[in-house]
Parts: C-alpha cells; sequence; structure tokens
C-alpha cells in the first residue's frame, strides 16, 4: 500500500501513469532478492488501479532515453533517496534535465520493514514445522541483527487516518444494473493470488460491484494462527482498496456471512476461493447463509501463491534478505548522520 499510495500521488501530478518494473535480475543486483516474480509484480502493478500502463523491463537507472520512449513528460518517485550499487543517485539525468518530481513516502512501512515482521514470524513459537531441522537450527536467530536483538518490533508504525482512507476510496455507489458480489478474508500480504481471484470473480458479471469484507486482526489469527496477519486491519484496507477490481471494503466484516450483511448491501452473489473455509466460533460454516439462498460460488484463481508461501520465500532467502535489511539501516543511518552534520554546520 506504500507503493499504491505512491503511484495514487503520481497519477494525480499528470493525465496518464506509466510505471516502469524492474526485471528480478536488475533487483537481484542492485537491491537483493526480489520476494516476487518479475511477472508476479508485472500482474499486481498492473493491478493498481491509478496505473494506466506498465513498462515491464524497466532499467534501473531511469534515463531520458526512457521518459523519451514512452512519451512521458517527466518521472515521479518517492522523497527516499535511491542509489546504484556503486552509490550513484538513478535519477540523476532526469533531475539536471528538469523532468522529474517527487512525491512524499508513506510514513510507518517499506518492503525492508515488512521482511523483518516475516523473518520475525519464524521464530519457533510462532512455526509449527517442529520437525524440520533447518527450522530448529536457526529458531534463535530469524529476524535479528548482528547484535543478537532484533532490529524490528513486528509492530507496525502505520497510523490510520479517514482522510487516506479517502484518498483511496473509489468512493462511487453501486447503480441499477450492477451486480453486487461479496468477497471475503485476510487479504494479508495483498499480492497476485488475491489480485488472480479478484479478476477472476470481476469477470463473472457485466457489471460487476466489488466489496470485500476484511475480517479485523483478532479474527484472522484465530483461523489463521502463528503470527498473522502481518499487516494490521488498517493497512489491508489501502492495499484491497487499491486494487481495481474493488469497489468498497467493510472494515472488520464479521466472519460469518450473516443475512443481515447481505440485505444491508443487497448482495446477489458471495464469492470464495479454493482455499479452506475455517468453521465460525461455534463450528458452524461462515457460508451458510449464502449457500441457503443459492448464492455462493466458489471461485478458482488458478494461482496458488499463498501468504504462507510469501513467508517462506523470505525464509529461504533469509540471509540474503537479512543483509538487504542490514544494509538498508546502514544506508538509512548514513543519511540521517548526513543530514544532522549539515544542520551543524547551517547553526
Amino acid at each position: 500500500y506504500g507503493h499504491s499510495n505512491q503511484l495514487r500521488q503520481a497519477r494525480a501530478m499528470g493525465d496518464y501513469l506509466i510505471v516502469g518494473v524492474h526485471t528480478d535480475e536488475e533487483i537481484a543486483k542492485h537491491k537483493g532478492p526480489p520476494v516476487f516474480t518479475q511477472e508476479e509484480r508485472y500482474k499486481m502493478v498492473q493491478a493498481i488501479k491509478w496505473v494506466d500502463e506498465i513498462a515491464p523491463g524497466a532499467p534501473y537507472v531511469t534515463t531520458l532515453a526512457t521518459l523519451d520512449k514512452y512519451n512521458c513528460d517527466f518521472c515521479v518517485h518517492g522523497d527516499d533517496i535511491t542509489l546504484t550499487i556503486d552509490g550513484k543517485d538513478t535519477y540523476e539525468e532526469v533531475k539536471t534535465a528538469g523532468r522529474y518530481r517527487e512525491c512524499k513516502r508513506t510514513q510507518g512501512v517499506s518492503t525492508t520493514d515488512l521482511v523483518g515482521r516475516m523473518l520475525l514470524m519464524t521464530k519457533a513459537h510462532h512455526s509449527n514445522i517442529d520437525e524440520d531441522l533447518d527450522y530448529r537450527k536457526h529458531t534463535d536467530n530469524f529476524g535479528k541483527g548482528p547484535k543478537g536483538h532484533s532490529p524490528w518490533t513486528g509492530v507496525s508504525q502505520f497510523l490510520q487516518t479517514s482522510q487516506k482512507i479517502i484518498q483511496f476510496a473509489s468512493g462511487k455507489e453501486p447503480q441499477p444494473g450492477d451486480t453486487i458480489i461479496y468477497v471475503a478474508g485476510a487479504f494479508d500480504l495483498f499480492h497476485v493470488g488475491h489480485v488472480d481471484f479478484l479478476e477472476k470473480v470481476h469477470q463473472l458479471a457485466e457489471k460487476p460491484y466489488i466489496i470485500a469484507g476484511l475480517h479485523f486482526d483478532q479474527e484472522v489469527n484465530r483461523y489463521k494462527g502463528k503470527n498473522y496477519p502481518i499487516m494490521n486491519i488498517h493497512e489491508r484496507t489501502l492495499s484491497v482498496l487499491a486494487c481495481r477490481y474493488v469497489s468498497e471494503v467493510v472494515i472488520g466484516a464479521p466472519y460469518a456471512v450473516t443475512a443481515d450483511l447481505l440485505d444491508h448491501f443487497r448482495v446477489t452473489l458471495v464469492c470464495h476461493g479454493m482455499t479452506e473455509v475455517v468453521p465460525d466460533k461455534d463450528g458452524s460454516d461462515p457460508y451458510e447463509e449464502p449457500k441457503q439462498r443459492g448464492i455462493f460460488q466458489l471461485v478458482d484463481s488458478g494461482s496458488n501463491l499463498t501468504t504462507d508461501l510469501i513467508v517462506q520465500r523470505i525464509i529461504k532467502n533469509r540471509l540474503e534478505f537479512e543483509a538487504r535489511n542490514q544494509k538498508k539501516e546502514a544506508k538509512e543511518l548514513a543519511v540521517l548522520e548526513a543530514m544532522r552534520r549539515l544542520e551543524e554546520e547551517k547553526h
């Protein structure tokens, strides 16, 4: 949702937004291993509602030639510095030419922060893979910095505001003739599996109006266990709202899809993916009501990607990710130190 917020701000600066997405090779060279493959990232970026077009395989260093190739007047980046592997500003050329704009970075989140939260999840008391020797061997140092303590709290620093939700929301009411479709879940670490599912649901009707019900953190923890959800309800709300297939979000939706909910939103269809449906606290089927009404439908997204699998990818590349995070942390400290020195010199 930090990326989505940046794209939202960029789109507001012009009329047409083209987003350059780097290849896996480019990211591995300059930043470390990517969590998602380039194909997954192309699809995810294209699904963000402020994006008009993507430029696959975009070069890591943005040049005037790239801007001209896509007929762009200027490029936009967040107000954090990005450097190449040899320490050069990746936007130097376009800045000099006056074809660069900046947008505000979303406070309280970064890829580094989310990776840190996932690394923390893999401590012994959060893992049910006790028989895996490799896990057991590393349980004490997962997610920890070189000083032997975790540099990550595992707690989100993001502060939600009503204004942020308004900026992300479509604000569109359902129109006569719309098919109102309800889906519900955690939508944690909003990823390409979610995008594939929502796209398939979107294709079920000529004029779909998709309402996504997001369960509260405690509810997600009840049926997912371990240290889920990784992102809190506020973060998950923005992630889902940024998707072009979603019209509305119910924040803290009830786990059981009730008659009241269906009647209130005038729901014509309720969809669920092929993942397991955990019974409600009383052992009942949370989809009992829509099934009785004959409006329940299972939808196969064709994707096997889950939040669990993403966490497993992080664990697999644990050492590389931790090295990347430490490098990023050192760079941020160096930038802060340089700023502090400049301030001192001023005074």
